[in-house]
């Protein structure tokens, strides 16, 4: 059943019923109605993290490729003024907004704020696919074979409140680069995009050169490629077969501080990954059509707007 949206603006859809649940969850809560362990996991795919201080939260707001408009940024500034000791929010490397000290009795309408301007947390936390970064030329870079953004947005559009990608082992980090210039670090991800043109029978086909298995902290590791060309109406087919895969690793969920998918493709190797993905991809599941169409991220101006519309979109 299709849910209403309260913003249209953006990458992600924000959905009011959502939000509401969320409230009342919350509620729940502080009268004692839920089991704090089975709270934390649902705050958590909420983008609403715990704190070492007691009783106050970090909520963290997805912003995919690092896109932002300027009508947006009212969002951000009424939940720091409203709900953040400090009144300030915090940019980090992956493209996300954080804001932090918010009282858990609060969190409810900070994410309504942010969702009346199209702006969402969900899945910002837990074990789940994170935000989606992108180089932040994207568009505008000269070198680049074809503006990845479109496609990055339908990766996290795809994959966003996906059933799949709602409790995996550990969490999935993805980036994609404009160019070999690599400017969003696909090398260092779980999962990375890189854009590739070939020639087939004299047309242009338009694909993406995939790496696995990335990462640093604990066994830092360059993510050796998967794939040297998916065509770019194949590339969530094989992305969600990389995911199945990992998240039926059943050892990966043995410690959690080894369940990152760069321990699965470290110890197997990435040539018997890429078998795993094969065999994945074998199973009835993949013969559901994907309309990437429908999930591509289009960005569009008003016409009044197009002709004062000046440098790049971000």
């Amino acid at each position: 059943m299709s849910q209403a949206k309260i913003n249209e603006k953006g990458i992600l859809p924000v959905l009011q019923e959502e939000l509401d649940t969320f409230e009342t969850v919350v509620g729940e809560f502080i009268q004692g109605d839920w089991d704090p362990l089975a709270f934390q996991a649902f705050r958590l795919r909420m983008g609403v993290y715990g704190q070492r201080q007691p009783d106050v939260h970090m909520l963290m707001v997805k912003l995919p490729v690092g896109e932002i408009f300027s009508e947006q940024l009212e969002g951000p500034r009424n939940l720091s003024q409203r709900h953040c000791p400090h009144e300030k929010g915090y940019a980090t490397t992956r493209e996300n907004m954080q804001f932090h000290f918010v009282p858990v009795e609060r969190a409810a309408e900070a994410l309504h704020l942010i969702g009346q301007v199209g702006l969402s947390t969900r899945e910002a936390c837990g074990n789940t696919v994170r935000n989606v970064t992108g180089c932040p030329l994207a568009g505008v870079c000269s070198d680049e074979p074809f503006d990845v953004t479109p496609y990055a947005g339908a990766y996290a559009r795809y994959f966003l409140r996906h059933p799949l990608t709602q409790g995996m082992p550990r969490k999935i980090k993805t980036a994609f680069s404009g160019c070999d210039k690599d400017c969003a670090l696909t090398s260092i991800h779980d999962i990375g995009f890189m854009p590739q043109v070939r020639k087939v029978n004299g047309q242009e086909e338009r694909g993406f050169k995939i790496v696995v298995g990335g990462g640093l902290s604990i066994m830092p590791r360059i993510a050796p490629t998967l794939y040297e060309f998916v065509p770019v109406d194949n590339f969530l087919r094989i992305s969600e077969a990389i995911l199945r895969v990992f998240d039926a690793s059943d050892d990966l969920r043995k410690n959690r501080m080894k369940a990152r998918i760069k321990f699965l493709v470290n110890r197997v190797g990435v040539d018997e990954f890429r078998l795993m993905v094969e065999e994945e991809l074998k199973k009835t599941w993949p013969q559901e059509p994907i309309d990437i169409t429908a999930l591509l991220y289009k960005w569009t101006i008003d016409d009044e707007e197009a002709d004062a519309h000046q440098g790049p979109r971000r």
